[in-house]
């Protein structure tokens, strides 16, 4: 069995991340995220984060290449079959998996690439700061924006 604590498959650091402040300010001026690998089953993380976005006035977008609707959204097979821009792509894939995203999230031109808690690839975070964008590791935007809603 394994403990629950056991820290031998934790991500590596983050080379960077935005200052607090910078964090604060994408969480407040962002209006569209798209969540890739949302889920449609309520007990995982993606769902719960993808539901409490939505029901704090963000538009959600769902990508999933294997479901069609979610919580009644259009969800497209890819990032790259959303029409229009979106302001933050919320990513919930394997750390392995983003390297192979990183073109198609830059063509798409966010302000921001968030890869959620538990995933960190500083080969394509570079990439996509080297495009333009902020890049942000191993953090919840979920807790993230519950924490600046309380402060």
């Amino acid at each position: 069995m394994t403990d629950a604590c056991d820290i031998t498959h934790r991500p590596p650091p983050p080379d960077q991340n935005p200052s607090e402040e910078e964090i604060g300010r994408l969480i407040k001026e962002s209006k569209t995220i798209a969540v890739v690998g949302l889920s449609n089953k309520p007990h995982r993380e993606s769902y719960l984060v993808g539901k409490y976005l939505r029901d704090n006035g963000y538009e959600i977008i769902p990508v999933h290449p294997n479901i069609s609707e979610w919580e009644g959204l259009k969800v497209y097979k890819r990032l790259s079959d959303i029409p229009g821009r979106v302001d933050i792509v919320d990513i919930f894939r394997r750390a392995d998996a983003i390297g192979e995203m990183t073109d198609e999230i830059i063509a798409k031109k966010p302000k921001a690439a968030w890869l959620q808690l538990g995933i960190v690839n500083n080969e394509a975070a570079a990439k996509l700061r080297d495009a333009g964008m902020t890049v942000v590791q191993d953090r919840c935007l979920k807790v993230e924006h519950m924490a600046r809603r309380r402060g």
